[in-house]
């Protein structure tokens, strides 16, 4: 009988540190062309301090990471910053055509996230420790949701309402609130999977949860309907409710949540567009996009149409960073940066940039599927479904595959609150993926259940040494 060795669990980190710096060259590559592309020669005077002062920070990072989560997944940070690297380019590009500079503020925000990341990597020593802050996780997030509603604090941009301004300093509180909704859905969702997998009555072939576990569904239905009637917030509303209906089918794994959730958001929607008239203009310029009336009116289709020129102009392999006319097009570095990026690199540079983002969001549902337990399950799910549906909500509006939304595409566009929220959440996948994939102790000690089994009469039997050799395993990681 063969006998094989017990390998060590490989932590990633070597890897992770190449992937980070090639993340960080793809960033600056990106910048250097753009700076070509706008006519000017030579290198960009500030790269000599920009490339120096990034790689310290970032194999700081790394350090921080290596040290208190040695096994934690080793692709989604290089991920995060590869994205990130090529929203600063293109902001960068986009600031020198427009004359505002706002790629410094970006690159500040984006050296307060990374932090931000590491401290919830380091002060987070295990994220099971979250759900004992479900309902005030639930309780903090209504909380801030509520803020732009506040007189004097809150203001108007766009015809929505959720932004606040705090000393001069814009903030959306829907961004953070999203992470704490998670949390509290992750939490709720283990303590009740239970009672909402019990079957119920059927109807019109769908079998529906009984009545007492239905109404946190009918709840969160109608506070996010709420939300987008007052702030008239149709992306963030449309964010939560997805959230969890998605939450809620992976905790129950039963189909007619979603079934129930796609008829209670057509409902809604259906209902608010009707009657809401900024929601009903978001409709018709969504519909009726290329109609000239439309086209020409006050806060009409142009900014869409626009979008939509640019990206067909854009073609396989775009004009070229710095090349284009993305300008055409308001909020170019923000709301339609999306656009901006398929017309200067075309349909293959978006295509690596969806990648990334499938990359990440996988990882991020690996970690979910093999986390040790029900929480974090949930929480690893929930975070990466709010990545992928921001992605899907975006892109889906300048696409003009749904209504236009006033979301910020993960890690690309200009934009602080966004920014920071989602390298808080890469903070969280990674203190997750390092629970997953750390070694199990060799000697666990058992549990008060497990003695409480064993009879005090019954001896315990000692293998033999030929026994113990004959059962040796080997597990390759």
């Amino acid at each position: 009988m063969s006998v094989v060795t017990q390998s060590p669990t490989r932590t990633g980190r070597w890897p992770e540190l190449g992937l980070s710096v090639f993340a960080l060259g793809i960033g600056f590559s990106a910048y250097v062309l753009a700076y070509w592309g706008l006519g000017s020669d030579g290198i960009p005077s500030t790269l000599h301090i920009l490339l120096p002062a990034a790689l310290v920070f970032i194999l700081a990072a790394h350090l921080v990471i290596r040290h208190f989560a040695p096994y934690a997944d080793p692709v989604l940070f290089p991920s995060a910053l590869a994205l990130n690297g090529i929203g600063l380019a293109m902001i960068y590009r986009i600031g020198v055509t427009t004359g505002v500079n706002s790629v410094r503020s970006q690159l500040l925000l984006t050296f307060v996230g990374i932090v931000l990341m590491v401290l919830t990597v380091a002060i987070l020593r295990d994220h099971r420790l979250l759900r004992r802050f479900t309902w005030t996780s639930l309780f903090a997030g209504i909380f801030l949701l509520l803020l732009p509603l506040v007189p004097g604090l809150g203001r108007s941009m766009y015809g929505a309402r959720i932004w606040i301004n705090i000393a001069g300093f814009s903030f959306q509180p829907a961004e953070l609130a999203k992470v704490l909704f998670a949390i509290f859905f992750a939490g709720y969702l283990v303590a009740e999977r239970d009672n909402l997998s019990l079957a119920g009555p059927k109807v019109l072939g769908i079998r529906l949860p009984k009545a007492r576990h239905i109404i946190p569904v009918l709840l969160a239905w109608a506070f996010c309907m709420g939300v987008l009637v007052v702030e008239k917030d149709f992306g963030t509303a449309l964010l939560f409710f997805g959230l969890f209906v998605a939450m809620l089918y992976v905790a129950t794994e039963r189909v007619s949540w979603l079934i129930i959730g796609a008829i209670l958001s057509v409902a809604g929607v259906a209902a608010i567009a009707t009657s809401v008239p900024h929601i009903q203009a978001r409709f018709t310029v969504w519909l009726h996009a290329l109609d000239p009336d439309v086209y020409n009116a006050q806060y009409g289709s142009y900014q869409l149409v626009q979008g939509m020129f640019g990206m067909a102009s854009g073609g396989l392999f775009g004009t070229g960073l710095g090349q284009g006319y993305p300008t055409n097009s308001f909020a170019a570095d923000s709301d339609f940066i999306y656009a901006s990026l398929a017309e200067e690199l075309g349909l293959t540079g978006v295509a690596a940039i969806l990648c990334i983002y499938l990359i990440i969001v996988m990882r991020g549902l690996r970690i979910a599927a093999n986390v040790r337990d029900g929480f974090g399950k949930l929480l690893a799910a929930g975070l990466s479904f709010t990545i992928a549906l921001q992605c899907f909500v975006i892109i889906g509006g300048v696409t003009r595959l749904i209504p236009l939304t006033g979301l910020a595409l993960p890690f690309l566009a200009h934009g602080g609150s966004a920014l920071l929220t989602n390298w808080i959440i890469i903070g969280l996948l990674l203190r997750m993926s390092n629970s997953m994939r750390a070694p199990a102790p060799k000697n666990p000690l058992p549990t008060l259940d497990a003695l409480a089994k064993i009879p005090e009469e019954t001896p315990v039997a000692q293998p033999s040494e030929q026994d113990a050799k004959e059962t040796e395993v080997v597990l390759h990681v």
